[in-house]
């Protein structure tokens, strides 16, 4: 837990580093702006629960600061408030013919540094980002299918995440990912991708637990469009 801790401190300094530790050209620049995106997820359990790929549509909103250029690389801030349906689905193959799939509903934080190569004003950009990311719990629904429903030949009898809702409803972990972006004079167009990898188990996972891990691995692909509010004028 607290090689956990570590991690997450220091991603949430160097998030925090570029608005203050300016050593190169200053910025003031300032965007907001809207994105959507499709993520595809699966839940970390131990005991192994075999799952497929759970895919969803999401989004949300962005506010990005660039704080400096620095020789050739441009280091900004970049904040999200985002509506994702995350969850798991199960690849039951006990003989039962069932189906199950959970959807778990959250509104999640990330907080990234952003450091970008390329064009400034007007072109393409390489960007790299990384940082933590929070999420709170909203609801969530099951799919139960595949006639009778039979949970006897379970592997390793693990059927305790049936009809049980998430202990902690606070997720945290780190986000890390590439992009490309390319920028206009009507705005700011990103491409990006990335891996979430949840570090808060969401079933308790203490000695009366039922799972000593159980977080959240996914993997997102988003389009942003940010529109600047205010533009570092040129000397």
């Amino acid at each position: 837990m607290r090689t956990k801790q570590y991690i997450l401190a220091l991603l949430t300094l160097a998030a925090a580093l570029p608005a203050h530790a300016q050593v190169g050209e200053p910025r003031r620049d300032l965007s907001i702006g809207i994105m959507a995106g499709y993520t595809i997820n699966k839940m970390d359990f131990m005991p192994k629960i075999k799952q497929t790929m759970k895919s969803s549509p999401m989004m949300g909103i962005a506010a990005r600061f660039v704080c400096e250029k620095y020789f050739s690389t441009i280091c900004a801030v970049q904040m999200e408030l985002q509506y994702n349906n995350l969850g798991w689905q199960e690849d039951i193959q006990d003989g039962s013919g069932n189906t199950y799939k959970r959807d778990w509903h959250f509104l999640e934080v990330p907080m990234l540094m952003q450091m970008g190569w390329g064009r400034e004003r007007r072109g393409l950009k390489f960007l790299f980002e990384a940082g933590p990311q929070v999420g709170i719990y909203l609801s969530g629904k099951e799919h139960k299918g595949g006639g009778q429903w039979n949970t006897d030949n379970r592997p390793n009898g693990v059927v305790y995440q049936y009809g049980k809702d998430p202990d902690n409803k606070f997720d945290y972990g780190i986000t890390a990912g590439i992009g490309l972006e390319y920028s206009s004079p009507v705005g700011h167009f990103l491409l990006q991708g990335r891996y979430y990898y949840g570090l808060g188990d969401l079933y308790d996972n203490s000695k009366r637990g039922d799972f000593g891990r159980s977080a959240n691995q996914t993997i997102s692909v988003k389009l942003t469009y940010l529109l600047d509010l205010m533009r570092t004028k040129k000397e």
